[in-house]
């Protein structure tokens, strides 16, 4: 299953949900990404059925080792760009995250990268 920008989103806001022993709340997502419940419980489901994600209601969700592995590539997706778009063009954070979040779905990998080392670049400058 190749990930929609949606489904991207859930996995971050599962990641950034859970709490010390790895779990997020159905209700903690739902609020984090201001949809509604039954959008959230649909998402993991879908999420459960390709293997990123474990959910059993009432219970909580838990992220697979594959879920790890893609929510971290979209956390770290984020990261750079918003960091390029703070530190080398100026814009305003809270801009920069929105914008982020729009554009690390879209983003190559191959500029990614270039971005990753230019940053790399001018912070030893």
């Amino acid at each position: 299953m190749k990930l929609s920008a949606n489904m991207e989103d859930y996995l971050e806001a599962v990641s950034f949900c859970a709490d010390a022993s790895g779990i997020a709340r159905v209700s903690d997502i739902r609020d984090m990404l201001g949809v509604k419940t039954p959008s959230v419980t649909g998402a993991m489901k879908a999420l459960a059925k390709a293997g990123y994600v474990s959910h059993e209601p009432y219970k909580g969700i838990l992220l697979t080792a594959k879920g790890r592995r893609a929510a971290e590539d979209v956390k770290k997706r984020h990261a750079i760009l918003s960091r390029f778009l703070t530190q080398v063009l100026g814009v305003n954070p809270k801009t920069a995250n929105i914008d982020a979040c729009k554009m690390e779905h879209a983003v190559s990998k191959e500029t990614l990268e270039k971005l990753h080392a230019y940053l790399h670049k001018i912070a030893g400058k």
